[in-house]
């Protein structure tokens, strides 16, 4: 006979648990701490499972009755109830733990982790801050792509194009590695490629005629004003045309001045891999020059004003205008445009080692290796070139 809810309440502990069925596999099952157990026995494939539905009294006699009524509305429809119930405790606890702020975090770690460059993990903290103004509580399996792009507009609306373009860019990445985590199922981002407002490019201001740029080198040699460690910055940048951070966080044991190379780290490239330069003469020369000052034992071109820090971002840029040029002229990162312009137009060297020495070589490992290797020696001749040709000017 199905219980009554009097029943239910007067039933006493016994030494031993005991069970009284209310019909249709429900039953309580009384403890002998007293607790009182809601349990559903059933069969699913063949096999005899057994469900919980709480206790008495936080679930009521009629809760119970509710819950198997339930249950049996799922098998007859050929699912499991206690494997429904799970996956209605995971969504529940989906939407309180997997938020897009909880796993913009952790992705933030994993490139930690991954040892990305400081300043990259830096631009993304800053990006994905401004959009876990908004976004951060929201279950992220829940997030569309209308609230994506109100976030990106509130962005747009201040004028900020390209920054909005690259949230969108951060922000997918937030939703693919939570697809890749089993945390979503898709990112919304993919289908707002085209409703941004494209930034107009504006690229690194860079001297790409030879008798404009031999005007640059000739001023670089004789500028006299700035700190020792600015005026060599420059002249390395002319002769090595590494990538400004690159150089302005040189220490002196990536430097094998007998070996003629510069191996910078990965941690410090822009592609994420190492990459080894060729030092010709001259560039040799102000290295040596730099190290006989005694300035740093740990940096190559360090900072005048802060104790064991580089030069600054600003500090070749500053140089520059001293010396009469504006920023719509040249940067510190044009030379990096000059030099690949104007070896290209001397038709001297294979575009591959061209591309190979810029680090610009595909993420391909192998086809990265096989790069390094067969343009190696001409690399080496392209830079003791390049250096003659500009040594050249400095003398005239």
């Amino acid at each position: 006979m199905p219980l009554t809810d009097i029943q239910v309440r007067n039933f006493k502990p016994a030494e031993t648990p005991f069970r009284k069925s209310d019909g249709g596999g429900l039953f309580v099952e009384v403890r002998p701490n007293g607790s009182k157990l809601w349990r559903l026995a059933y069969r699913f494939h063949g096999k005899q499972k057994l469900m919980s539905f709480g206790s008495y009294p936080e679930t009521t006699l009629a809760n119970a009755r509710e819950k198997r009524l339930a249950a049996k509305s799922l098998l007859s429809n050929g699912k499991d109830p206690m494997e429904q119930a799970k996956a209605e405790q995971e969504r529940r606890r989906a939407l309180s733990e997997d938020t897009f702020g909880r796993i913009a975090d952790e992705l933030m770690e994993k490139g930690r982790k991954d040892g990305l460059a400081r300043r990259t993990l830096e631009k993304k903290s800053w990006i994905l801050e401004m959009a876990k103004s908004d976004l951060a509580e929201l279950p992220i399996k829940q997030i569309t792509a209308q609230e994506v792009l109100a976030v990106l507009r509130k962005t747009e609306s201040k004028g900020k194009y390209e920054t909005a373009r690259r949230m969108r860019s951060v922000i997918g990445q937030v939703f693919r590695y939570a697809i890749a985590t089993a945390r979503a199922d898709n990112d919304p981002t993919f289908a707002l490629r085209d409703a941004l407002t494209k930034s107009r490019t504006v690229h690194m201001a860079a001297l790409t005629d030879w008798e404009e740029f031999t005007g640059l080198v000739r001023a670089i040699w004789s500028f006299d004003g700035g700190a020792p460690q600015t005026r060599a910055a420059l002249k390395l940048m002319t002769l090595l045309y590494p990538r400004p951070g690159e150089l302005r966080g040189a220490h002196w044991s990536e430097f094998d001045l007998t070996a003629a190379s510069w191996e910078i780290p990965a941690e410090r490239t822009k592609m994420r891999r190492k990459h080894v330069k060729p030092l010709s003469v001259p560039a040799r020369s102000i290295l040596q020059e730099l190290k006989n000052l005694s300035i740093s034992d740990e940096f190559v071109v360090p900072s005048s004003w802060v104790k064991d820090k580089p030069i600054s971002e600003n500090t070749m840029n500053t140089a520059l205008r001293r010396m009469g040029f504006t920023k719509e002229e040249c940067t510190s990162h044009g030379f990096r445009a000059s030099a690949s312009s104007l070896l290209n137009e001397s038709g001297k060297w294979s575009e591959g080692a061209i591309e190979t020495e810029l680090a610009h070589v595909g993420s391909d490992e192998v086809r990265r290796a096989y790069n390094r290797t067969r343009y190696w020696e001409e690399r080496v001749s392209m830079a003791q070139w390049w250096a003659e040709k500009i040594m050249t000017v400095t003398t005239r």
